[in-house]
């Protein structure tokens, strides 16, 4: 992390000055007007932003509350405790990220002087552009952001252990220097930055932890995705069930529920998209793109393509 940006983060801001002082826990009154401690983005974003930064609070355990936006969360140094939902427990160490969506309850133990933290506060339309980015080719991406943006979701969390993946911290320290400088148009600036922020971390899903009220089922829901992500070429139901040791029927369901789509479904979703990639940024002659995605069937390849797209493999690539 830039040095100038550590030293203004280290800094310890007028609420830190005022628990240390009076030696009381978090004012509410800073963050919500509501009974409940449900913290407001009204009171943290400045006018016509989705997107906007603070330093967590250090030297006081704040309280059990929820967000009405999504919160990120970057430790920049040292270590933080969060208590997610009552009960998973949560380090965060150097480099790691924290992802909770709004219907998560979450609560932070006691942070010291060098133990910096940064909270996002983001507003879900801002993540519309990340989800275009990566819906094209990756299922699993989709179902991330879904499970972050949708208002029907339950308290899920994200956990990236991302240290190591030098472009995610590049993209991050960006994002962070590009909101606390005020930069011009930076709204739609770190809109792609996000969107280039979950393409990395995309890259290493082995990195990713997620969480909800039914962690075993959201695991389980997880790993499907990805194995499609990975076998979209010849993967099967039954195979990925074995696996799994689930039964076929049980993992069907459980996949259409998560995703409102069922194992076929998605496993199309991929061959088509990624048949779309190669067609657009390759001169592969469409029988190799039909075979290299899967499909030996080249009439129902044709017929599904021009069913989805509206046109033929040739006169998409022609566009």
């Amino acid at each position: 992390m830039d040095q100038e940006i550590m030293q203004k983060l280290m800094r310890i801001t007028e609420e830190e000055q005022k628990i240390l002082q009076e030696q009381k826990g978090v004012d509410k009154s800073i963050y919500t007007e509501a009974k409940d401690f449900t913290i407001d983005s009204r009171k943290l974003l400045r006018k016509g932003k989705l997107i906007d930064i603070r330093p967590s609070a250090r030297f006081v355990h704040f309280p059990k509350h929820r967000h009405n936006y999504i919160e990120i969360i970057y430790m920049c140094s040292g270590h933080t405790t969060h208590i997610i939902n009552s009960s998973s427990e949560v380090v965060l160490q150097q480099g790691d990220l924290l992802f909770l969506n709004q219907h998560t309850f979450h609560e932070i133990l006691p942070a010291s002087m060098d133990d910096i933290a940064i909270n996002f506060i983001v507003l879900p339309e801002f993540f519309d552009v990340a989800f275009q980015m990566i819906e094209k080719d990756n299922v699993i991406g989709r179902f991330l952001v879904s499970t972050l943006c949708q208002e029907e979701s339950e308290g899920q969390y994200l956990y990236f252990n991302a240290s190591s993946i030098v472009p995610v911290q590049n993209l991050l320290e960006n994002m962070i220097w590009s909101i606390m400088n005020h930069q011009d148009n930076n709204n739609r600036m770190n809109q792609y930055t996000m969107g280039l922020l979950f393409m990395q971390l995309l890259n290493r899903a082995d990195l990713i932890e997620s969480g909800s009220i039914d962690q075993y089922e959201n695991r389980l829901v997880f790993t499907s995705l990805k194995y499609i992500e990975d076998h979209y070429r010849s993967g099967t139901l039954s195979d990925l069930a074995t696996q799994l040791n689930q039964s076929v029927y049980k993992l069907s369901r459980l996949i259409q529920a998560a995703t409102g789509d069922n194992f076929k479904d998605l496993l199309q979703q991929k061959r088509l998209n990624k048949a779309v990639q190669l067609l657009t940024e390759t001169n592969l002659a469409v029988s190799d793109i039909i075979n290299a995605v899967g499909y030996d069937n080249t009439s129902y390849f044709y017929r599904l393509f021009r069913q989805t797209y509206g046109v033929s493999p040739k006169e998409f690539r022609l566009r």
